[in-house]
């Protein structure tokens, strides 16, 4: 597949920041969301997450879809001419993920377009594999522009961990970071929306993809030892359709929400896709502000990585975005800026 795409727009609300330029400035700071919930953890203390101030305390479907709502209307505050244009690829949680903040999809697009005001495009679509949904949906999304079936395709990641039943079955699995638990993750929530059109019309192009599964997953009953394959074949995939070599790459960008487990397979990827040493190579993770965001996490990070481009701060003129699933769905691309 040699069809490519351009990102065009970015819009987010997450802990940090309730649009994109504020949310990225955040994150590339440092500063963190974190904060006490109104969950509690055995001995009686608040559970630390990453929850988005929004100005009102909806919960549920109507919560998610005014977080996506805010995200997708900055993109079309910034590119007006894409309404009514534009196919959506929403991004969601995994299927049988405990504590899902939506399980009627059909109608959180319909309340979605309520809220922004443009009516749902034919080919509009769910996509629900978690985290690395956003790999899987710039995939469609390059399709679609090259057959000529939408003029626009949005990535739009939408997702919570901060439900009663998701926040009790990660704490029962001993998932969540807490006093006693320092390998695990803090729940976050956050939606991101990206733009993508034809190549040509931005200054960030997607240059590979790869996809991959992982049979060593952090869940699996074999209890196999992880060896990294299934990011490994992601890498190597992504790499072949760029062009390049792992030296070759600017820097990255990882969805590693805390846990040992996910630090280790990005290392072990790294190290037995790379032929050539390099001193260094940044790696940024937007967990570090807004926690574990789920399906928002790759359309967050194509955000911040077109930010990075546009205002010249990027770690090198190419990037490798990594996200994984609890069920090890791996997922590799690479984007290049233009000068």
């Amino acid at each position: 597949m040699n069809a490519s795409l351009d990102i065009v727009a970015v819009g987010m609300v997450t802990a940090v920041g309730l649009d994109a330029p504020s949310s990225c400035a955040a994150m590339r700071a440092g500063i963190d969301g974190f904060g006490e919930t109104r969950f509690t953890i055995p001995g009686g203390d608040w559970l630390i997450g990453a929850p988005v101030p929004l100005p009102r305390a909806w919960v549920g479907e109507k919560r998610m879809a005014h977080l996506a709502g805010g995200a997708i209307c900055e993109v079309f505050d910034a590119m007006p001419q894409a309404r009514g244009r534009t196919a959506l690829m929403l991004c969601v949680p995994e299927d049988g993920r405990p504590g899902r903040p939506v399980r009627d999809y059909a109608l959180l697009l319909r309340r979605i377009a309520e809220i922004v005001e443009v009516e749902a495009h034919s080919r509009s679509r769910v996509i629900a594999h978690g985290r690395p949904s956003g790999i899987v949906a710039l995939d469609h999304a390059r399709r679609l522009l090259a057959a000529d079936e939408a003029e626009y395709v949005m990535l739009v990641g939408i997702d919570s961990y901060l439900t009663p039943h998701t926040i009790a079955h990660y704490l029962n699995q001993r998932r969540l970071l807490t006093n006693d638990n320092p390998n695990g993750f803090i729940a976050g929530e956050a939606a991101a929306a990206v733009l993508c059109a034809k190549p040509g019309r931005g200054n960030l192009e997607l240059y590979g993809i790869g996809l991959a599964r992982e049979n060593a997953f952090i869940y699996n009953p074999q209890d196999l030892p992880l060896r990294g394959e299934g990011m490994i074949s992601a890498y190597r995939a992504a790499l072949n359709e760029a062009g390049a070599q792992m030296h070759q790459v600017g820097y990255r960008i990882a969805d590693l929400i805390g846990e040992h487990y996910w630090f280790k397979q990005s290392t072990l990827a790294v190290s037995r896709v790379t032929r050539v040493v390099r001193e260094f190579m940044d790696i940024w993770s937007p967990t570090e502000s807004v926690g574990n965001v789920g399906a928002a996490v790759v359309p967050l990070m194509l955000g911040m990585a077109y930010t990075a481009a546009q205002k010249n701060y990027a770690g090198g003129n190419s990037v490798l975005i990594e996200a994984s699933s609890d069920a090890g769905a791996c997922g590799a691309a690479i984007f290049r800026g233009r000068r």
